[in-house]
C-alpha cells in the first residue's frame, strides 16, 4: 500500500505538471492564429509591427484568459457539485443556470437589447433566478432527502427555462434575431474584451476562491447529514454555500461566453480518475485542468477553419467522446 508521503509527492508532482503545461499552452494558444499568416505568429515581428501587438495584446490575450477563467470555473464547478451530490452525471447546468443564462439572453434579444451588456446582464440576472427558484423549489418538495430534492428542482426549473427558450425561438425574428439566439446558446469567446474580463472577473475569481478553500470540506459535505452532522459539519448551510458559489461563478461567465456544455461534466471524471475522488485534490486540479481543455477547445475553433467554429460545439464533441472512452474504460462509477 502506498504511504500517505508518496501519495502526496505524486499529488504535488501532478499539479506542478498541469499548471506548467497551462501555462505553456496558454503563451503557445496567445501566438497561435490567422495572422500575419495562419500558424504560430513569432514574436520579434510584435517590435515592428503595430497591427499583429494589437491582435496579440487586445484580442487574443483577452480571449485566453477568458478561456482559462470559463474552463476553471465549469470544470471546478462540476467537480464541487458532483462531489456534494454524491452523482457524477450533474454539473451546474442542472441547478437551472446554464438554462436560465439562456433564456435571459434570448429574452434581451427578442426585446430588441442591441447592447451586449445588458443582453449580458439579462442573461445573469435569469441564472441567478434560475438558481434561486431551485434553492426555493426544494424546500418546498415533500419528497425525499435535501439532496434528492434539490436535484428534482432543478430538473424542473432546468426543463421549465428551456421551454421558454423554445418558445422565444418559436416568436423570434427568423432573420435578426433566431440567428443571434442560437449562436448565442451555441457558445462563443468572441465576445470577450478587456472591458468584459474586466467585468466577469471579480465574481468568477471570487466563487474560485470560495470553491478553493471549501475543497477541504465537500468530501464531508458528501456523507448522509447525520454522519456529517456528528462531525461537526453543517452539512445544508455549507452545501448550499457550495452551490451559490459554483452557480453565480458560472452565471457570471456564462453571461459573456453563452452556453458552453460538457466541460463541467468531463473534467472532474478524467480528473478522479487520474486522482481519486478526494476533493482535495479533485477541486484544485479540476480548476487547472478545465482551464487547460477550454483553452485548447477554444483556440482549436477559432483556428481550424477559415471560420469559427462555435465554442459550444467542440466542446460537446470533444466531451462526448472523452466521456464514452472513460465509460468504455469503466473509469466513472455511476453510483455511490
Amino acid at each position: 500500500m502506498e504511504s500517505t508521503v508518496v501519495k502526496a509527492s505524486r499529488q504535488g508532482i501532478r499539479s506542478w505538471a498541469i499548471a506548467v503545461a497551462l501555462l505553456l499552452a496558454a503563451v503557445l494558444c496567445l501566438f497561435t492564429g490567422r495572422y500575419p499568416a495562419a500558424g504560430v505568429l513569432d514574436p520579434r515581428i510584435l517590435a515592428q509591427d503595430t497591427l499583429a501587438r494589437q491582435v496579440v495584446l487586445n484580442m487574443r490575450l483577452p480571449r485566453v484568459l477568458g478561456a482559462m477563467l470559463l474552463g476553471a470555473m465549469l470544470g471546478s464547478a462540476g467537480a464541487a457539485l458532483q462531489t456534494i451530490f454524491g452523482n457524477p452525471l450533474v454539473d451546474a447546468g442542472f441547478l437551472g443556470v446554464s438554462p436560465g443564462a439562456a433564456f435571459g439572453a434570448a429574452l434581451a434579444l427578442v426585446l430588441g437589447f442591441q447592447s451586449f451588456s445588458l443582453v449580458a446582464l439579462s442573461a445573469f440576472l435569469a441564472a441567478l433566478a434560475g438558481l434561486g427558484l431551485t434553492l426555493w423549489l426544494s424546500e418546498r418538495f415533500r419528497y425525499g432527502g435535501q439532496i434528492l430534492r434539490l436535484v428534482l428542482a432543478g430538473m424542473a426549473v432546468s426543463a421549465f427555462f428551456s421551454s421558454l427558450l423554445s418558445m422565444i425561438k418559436y416568436v423570434a425574428d427568423p432573420l435578426r434575431q433566431l440567428p443571434d439566439i442560437v449562436f448565442w446558446t451555441m457558445g462563443s469567446l468572441v465576445p470577450m474584451n478587456w472591458a468584459r474580463l474586466g467585468a466577469v472577473g471579480p465574481p468568477v475569481l471570487v466563487s474560485l476562491g470560495v470553491l478553493f478553500v471549501m475543497r477541504w470540506r465537500v468530501n464531508l459535505l458528501s456523507l448522509d447529514d447525520t454522519v456529517s452532522h456528528s462531525l461537526g459539519v453543517r452539512a445544508p448551510l455549507e452545501r448550499r454555500l457550495v452551490s451559490v458559489a459554483a452557480a453565480a461563478g458560472v452565471g457570471a461567465i456564462t453571461a459573456v461566453s453563452g452556453i458552453v456544455a460538457w466541460v463541467g461534466l468531463v473534467v472532474p471524471q478524467i480528473v478522479r480518475a487520474l486522482d481519486g475522488p478526494d476533493g482535495r485534490h479533485v477541486m484544485p486540479h479540476s480548476m487547472l485542468l478545465g482551464a487547460l481543455f477550454l483553452l485548447i477547445c477554444d483556440t482549436l475553433a477559432r483556428t481550424l477553419l477559415a471560420g469559427e467554429i462555435p465554442l459550444g460545439a467542440l466542446t460537446s464533441l470533444v466531451g462526448a467522446a472523452s466521456f464514452a472512452v472513460l465509460l468504455t474504460l469503466r473509469k466513472v462509477e455511476l453510483a455511490r
